[in-house]
């Protein structure tokens, strides 16, 4: 076989690249010469396409690689040792998924110049859906067309094999290609705008709905998942906690309603070595809920804000506190959400600030309802522009169905009160569009819940609650009804005390017309 051309995408700096960042950098550049080409819509199923593959292939190589060493040490001859490396049950039973020899990624860069790049991707991902059950119908086969332009596909192939992915400040090949695809799923949310709202939640959003909810253990719900980024960053946050090897203390659950989306998710979640049940395929939440029986101990979710097209039943049985309007779909996640938890389950929802004040009036009611049935247990103002893809203000809400101390949680007793946070003035400006909340950030506001809750997190700190004023403050039920049941925290919190001078002061320096307005107000 004649040696293959290298790549003309500037090979030598994928080579030269030495930080997971340029890394990245490097491949986001190269893949965006293929823009053109291939329809947008499929554009990122494309790419992370291939980088799924590439995942998928360097686990079995890395399998394959201990295993020839294993049998070696065990003084079995190279004749049997073949046998062995081509055993099914050797990948499967070490949780490897099972790569046919033509859809390794050694093998398709060999032969991408001679025999067609695009039909051996397309044939490499029927191969291991048709190997690996759990993959049917999730990978692309979109990569052999005629509008697809195969030399660019080809220069991507080599350049994604030459990337020393395993050689990277100490981390293995799939640590690597899981950072490139949460860094690729983050840059097309950038790069479509409003669109991209829709499989994509801000990362710091992300990290602070987990960092309150805390999700140790137990079953975990992502009712709109989009590409799986909250389920994502749950099972990564135990990791810090309590060790690598209690990831599989989480059950992950999800659904979404748009197929590519769904596959998204699908191999986000296996690139990221989780077993998460998002159903076996597709499906509005409202429409066709494929989890009916599930009750989670956490549930998070940042569902499309405002919808008004929803597939609206009346009779439906999660409309415990009203049936919501037909031009609005906020408070139809909020019930589900409340459908889903188990009887001591905390939940985290973002929406959109309306949510939080609606005066309309089967919003007002259930809102109402919700209080009055202190499932409310707090309120947070987020800061603006931490979506790109809207400027509406957001909220996010923390629902419980136990605010009791819960006995061998020892849990401080919350019932019949609610937690206000304003957090709009937190943040950093990352971009001229784009805020982001830092680990400071984070911190505060998360440290905020835990000690008012009282966790073992902030027992173990020593975290005492107390109010602050224009930040946070706990409210008894009687206050929220005296403000109609308003959920908006800036109407509770007040102004820091740092906020105005002393009247004293600003008489001193002001002009006799103004000292003279001041006093009538003293």
């Amino acid at each position: 076989m004649a040696p293959r051309q290298k790549s003309s995408i500037e090979p030598e700096k994928a080579l030269r690249a030495s930080t997971p960042k340029e890394i990245q950098a490097t491949l986001w550049k190269a893949a965006d010469k293929l823009r053109g080409s291939i329809d947008a819509a499929q554009y990122k199923e494309f790419v992370l396409g291939l980088i799924f593959l590439k995942y998928v292939s360097d686990a079995f190589e890395e399998r394959r690689n201990e295993l020839a060493k294993e049998l070696t040490e065990d003084g079995i001859s190279e004749d049997q040792i073949g046998d062995f490396l081509e055993d099914r049950d050797e990948y499967t039973a070490a949780r490897v998924f099972w790569v046919p020899e033509t859809a390794r990624w050694s093998w398709i860069a060999a032969n991408a110049e001679s025999q067609g790049v695009g039909e051996l991707l397309d044939e490499a991902m029927d191969a291991v859906m048709r190997e690996n059950a759990a993959l049917t119908g999730v990978l692309p086969k979109i990569f052999n067309r005629d509008s697809v332009d195969q030399k660019r596909l080809a220069e991507l192939v080599d350049l994604i094999d030459d990337v020393p992915f395993g050689d990277t400040e100490g981390r293995t090949s799939q640590d690597m290609l899981s950072e490139v695809y949460e860094y690729f799923l983050g840059n097309f949310a950038r790069a479509e705008g409003r669109r991209g709202g829709e499989f994509f939640t801000p990362p710091s959003v992300v990290r602070l709905i987990v960092e309150i909810l805390e999700p140790y253990e137990g079953r975990m719900y992502d009712p709109a998942c989009g590409s799986g980024g909250m389920l994502v960053q749950a099972a990564k946050f135990i990791e810090p906690h309590q060790g690598a090897g209690h990831k599989a203390d989480i059950a992950v659950y999800g659904q979404e309603l748009n197929e590519r989306t769904w596959r998204l998710a699908r191999m986000n979640l296996t690139i990221h070595g989780i077993d998460g049940d998002l159903a076996a395929r597709w499906g509005d939440t409202f429409a066709d809920d494929k989890h009916p029986d599930l009750r989670a101990d956490f549930v998070m979710a940042t569902p499309p804000f405002n919808i008004k097209d929803w597939a609206r039943d009346e009779s439906d049985a999660r409309w415990k506190y009203g049936v919501p309007p037909r031009n609005n779909a906020n408070y139809a996640w909020l019930q589900h959400v409340v459908a889903k938890l188990s009887d001591q389950g905390t939940a985290a929802v973002v929406l959109a600030n309306g949510s939080t004040s609606s005066a309309r009036g089967a919003e007002r009611e259930i809102r109402r309802a919700m209080v009055e049935a202190d499932l409310v247990a707090c309120m947070v103002a987020l800061p603006a522009h931490l979506f790109q893809t809207t400027q509406i203000p957001t909220t996010l809400w923390l629902l419980a169905k136990d605010k009791s101390s819960q006995d061998r949680k020892g849990l401080t007793d919350r019932r019949g009160h609610i937690l206000f946070i304003d957090a709009r003035g937190t943040g950093t400006m990352d971009s001229r569009i784009e805020r982001v909340l830092t680990d400071v950030d984070l911190a505060r506001i998360a440290n905020i819940y835990h000690a008012w809750r009282g966790t073992a997190s902030a027992r173990a700190e020593g975290l005492a609650y107390a109010d602050e004023p224009g930040l946070c403050v706990s409210t008894d039920l009687a206050t929220v009804r005296e403000h109609g049941h308003d959920l908006a925290p800036g109407r509770y919190v007040g102004a820091p005390k740092t906020a105005t001078q002393p009247l004293r002061e600003l008489q001193a320096r002001s002009s006799p017309l103004m000292r003279d307005l001041y006093a009538i107000f003293e």
